[in-house]
């Protein structure tokens, strides 16, 4: 029976067998497993994945007889996917986390603050998403942990300081992450085929553009930047483009919020499951529960489709906001 492995697969597996330490290959594959659709044709590939996992966990655990140290850059996922913020010595990040989430990392004019990594959630309309700020990316000192941590990351935000040789910040940023195989995903094609390079997703945030007196500035900036590159402007200070910055990253981590109703009953709009864009009813009903996958018989879809409550088949591929019935 065929697998139909969806892209995803192949893109987690590469990082997968680049991975240089213990830790980084767990997560890999612990990601890689959820990658896999659930069903009778992927059984043995997912019973293979889950016995190397429990392989490498134990050997984790009791190399050398030892306490497994706890990294603080080991995070674990929260939300709807881990952002981290990178970026060089007092260039905002830390007040970036501050005003868009709950967390209370410190906030200071003094450069290198920020020792460890500090987590906060994101609220983006029904859904929250995991920010977490980062000591300064700096080549005299990287932790290996540090960058497991952009590698494992869903989405990697570089802020600069646009009042502050912003062209020369990236510029330092990226060759950090270049020393350390890391490359932003959109220079892909630029590289050689290294296949222990990791390609990360990359948006750079152009901070302290704090309002219309400093856009003369974003504009030459933008014509000193060579090459096209994700960014977009924004301010701790004064909140602005914060909205457009939320809606970037939702739409960035590739994902798609479906709704669940019981027959005969109102939708439940507190709680959406979350999923890949392109993901299918089957695909859906196997999160829901196993038995939902095995006796499916039917679904009713409200939104994506022609018309309210039109009955779709198992591979229907949803949309966003999708309000799906399952019935077994």
């Amino acid at each position: 029976m065929p697998t139909n492995l969806p892209p995803e697969y192949y893109e987690v597996d590469e990082r997968f067998r680049a991975a240089r330490s213990p830790e980084e290959k767990i997560s890999l594959l612990e990601e890689l497993i959820s990658t896999v659709p659930k069903h009778k044709g992927t059984d043995k590939l997912r019973a293979d994945l889950r016995r190397k996992l429990s392989k490498m966990k134990s050997a984790a655990q009791t190399k050398k007889g030892a306490a497994r140290y706890e990294s603080p850059f080991r995070i674990d996922r929260e939300g709807a996917g881990q952002i981290v913020l990178v970026g060089p010595a007092n260039v905002g990040k830390s007040a970036l986390v501050t005003a868009l989430t709950n967390a209370t990392p410190e906030v200071s004019a003094a450069p290198y603050s920020t020792w460890k990594p500090t987590p906060g959630m994101m609220p983006f309309e029904d859904i929250q998403i995991q920010l977490v700020d980062t000591p300064p990316l700096n080549r005299e000192y990287v932790e290996p942990e540090f960058m497991d941590l952009i590698r494992r990351a869903d989405l990697v935000l570089l802020v600069i300081d646009l009042q502050t040789y912003p062209v020369q910040q990236i510029e330092k940023a990226v060759a950090v992450l270049r020393e350390n195989r890391i490359v932003p995903h959109h220079l892909k094609h630029r590289s050689n085929e290294d296949r222990r390079l990791s390609f990360v997703p990359l948006l750079v945030l152009v901070n302290k553009n704090d309002d219309e007196s400093s856009d003369e500035i974003f504009e030459l900036f933008l014509e000193l930047l060579e090459g096209d590159w994700p960014l977009i402007r924004i301010s701790a200070e004064t909140g602005r483009n914060f909205d457009r910055l939320k809606r970037i990253v939702f739409e960035q981590l590739g994902i798609i919020r479906v709704y669940s109703k019981a027959p005969g009953k109102p939708a439940d709009l507190d709680a959406p499951f979350m999923l890949r864009k392109g993901s299918t009813v089957e695909e859906l009903a196997g999160k829901v529960h196993r038995d939902f996958l095995d006796n499916l018989k039917s679904a009713r879809v409200w939104g994506s489709v022609a018309h309210d409550g039109q009955m779709v088949s198992r591979d229907y591929v949803l949309r966003d906001g999708d309000v799906v019935e399952l019935r077994t």
